[in-house]
C-alpha cells in the first residue's frame, strides 16, 4: 500500500520503504521484490514475470506493481 509519509505511525510495520530516501529507487525495489519472491517461493518464472511488469513502463508503474504484489508485506511511504 502507497501512503502519504506525513501519516506514518511511530509503530513499525513489517516492512517500511521511504520512497524518498536512497531505498525508494527503482533497483532497490527491483531487488527488494526478487528476494521476497524467493522468499514466499515464487518459482523464478513468477519472479522474472514480476519483474517484467514492473520495468514495463515507468517508475509509476513499477510502484503499482510492486503495491499490487507485495503490499501485504511491504508499505511504501512518499
Amino acid at each position: 500500500m502507497i501512503k502519504s509519509i506525513k501519516t506514518r505511525p511511530r509503530g513499525p510495520t513489517p516492512i517500511e520503504i521511504d520512497l524518498t530516501g536512497p531505498k525508494g529507487n527503482a533497483h532497490y525495489l527491483l531487488s527488494l521484490a526478487e528476494n521476497l519472491g524467493k522468499q514466499l517461493g515464487y518459482d523464478a518464472e513468477r519472479r522474472e514475470r514480476i519483474q517484467m511488469h514492473m520495468t514495463m513502463v515507468d517508475y509509476e508503474c513499477l510502484l503499482q506493481a510492486f503495491d499490487k504484489e507485495f503490499g501485504t508485506l511491504v508499505t511504501l511511504w512518499r
